[in-house]
């Protein structure tokens, strides 16, 4: 199962669609409404299936405070330059012998795709942890996967995880070295509106279960913020 082209296609893919959102909004034409997801999947254009399989994860969430630039501005490798920098500066902070994170942009291909997985995997918890994401939805994202991407086994694996219910617990558990917590962690501070109970309610557990260090957990959610230009 390759997940990292696809995970790569959708970092990537946020940034016309979330431009195309803001130019409604500015014109004074509606925006995405409650049940707008088709309009999602119009607006991202003819053949951005990309857009519109990160649009509908996405949700109606003001184009997700942090996403809208930072999620989608270089795919992969950026979130794994965001991450090696936090780690770096967290670990220049702390009283031990600092060694040089194994951070994703900086890993061989057998090793990156573990990463891209966990990573994955939590974007689409993240996606879910404001219970947007019903029935319909869920199909409508699976039908824009399969499109993007016709792997039968990654078609089962991100049916699983959509459907699972959601566990910040289980999530963690993708995370087998402090790299890739910290990459997890901040690829779900990017995704979700933190203004929102539900979703920052999730983010203080998934941070907990991925045992960070609150001052790493800072620096994360401060390169997220410096990445969307806030």
């Amino acid at each position: 199962m390759n997940t990292r082209g696809l995970l790569d296609q959708l970092l990537k893919s946020g940034q016309d669609l979330l431009a195309s959102q803001a130019g409604k909004g500015s014109s004074g034409k509606p925006g995405t409404s409650a049940g707008g997801l088709g309009s999602l999947l119009s607006g991202a254009g003819g053949g951005a299936l990309a857009a519109g399989a990160m649009g509908l994860l996405l949700g109606n969430k003001k184009a997700r405070k942090y996403g809208g630039k930072a999620l989608t501005y270089g795919g992969l490798a950026a979130l794994g330059v965001l991450a090696y920098k936090a780690y770096g500066n967290w670990q220049a902070r702390q009283q031990v012998a600092a060694t040089e994170p194994q951070t994703v942009d900086r890993l061989p291909p057998a090793q990156a795709e573990l990463h891209s997985q966990a990573v994955l995997r939590a974007l689409v918890a993240a996606a879910k942890s404001d219970g947007h994401i019903d029935e319909r939805e869920r199909a409508l994202i699976e039908g824009e996967f399969t499109r993007l991407d016709n792997d039968r086994e990654l078609q089962h694996w991100l049916h699983a995880e959509l459907n699972k219910p959601l566990d910040p617990a289980e999530v963690a558990r993708a995370a087998q070295t402090p790299e890739m917590a910290a990459e997890m962690y901040l690829a779900s501070v990017m995704m979700v509106d933190q203004e929102n109970f539900m979703e920052r309610a999730y983010l203080d557990e998934l941070a907990r279960q991925l045992r960070l260090d609150p001052a790493l957990r800072q620096e994360l959610e401060s390169q997220a913020r410096l990445a969307a230009g806030q």
